[in-house]
């Protein structure tokens, strides 16, 4: 199954140095960024083995990244 890298330099790669200055400077954004990165890589590892997940389990995972995703956002252009 392919699987799509859904890392925040991958999808921001415009913010590749705001990311890390604030990973470095802000707490609530290194914590956001952690869990984010934590979403994705379980998001990817069950896509990957094929685990058998519900597609409810899944959703709700890939809602979770997404209102990361959004939040991290609005902190990289603030």
């Amino acid at each position: 199954m392919q699987v799509d890298h859904h890392d925040l330099a991958h999808e921001f790669p415009e913010f590749k140095e705001r990311i890390h200055e604030l990973k470095t400077s802000d707490n609530h954004f290194h914590k956001q960024f952690e869990r984010y990165d934590e979403l994705t890589k379980e998001i990817e590892r069950l896509e990957k083995q094929d685990e058998p997940v519900t597609d409810e389990h899944m959703e709700e995972l890939k809602k979770q990244r997404l209102a990361l995703k959004d939040e991290l956002y609005a902190m990289l252009k603030g």
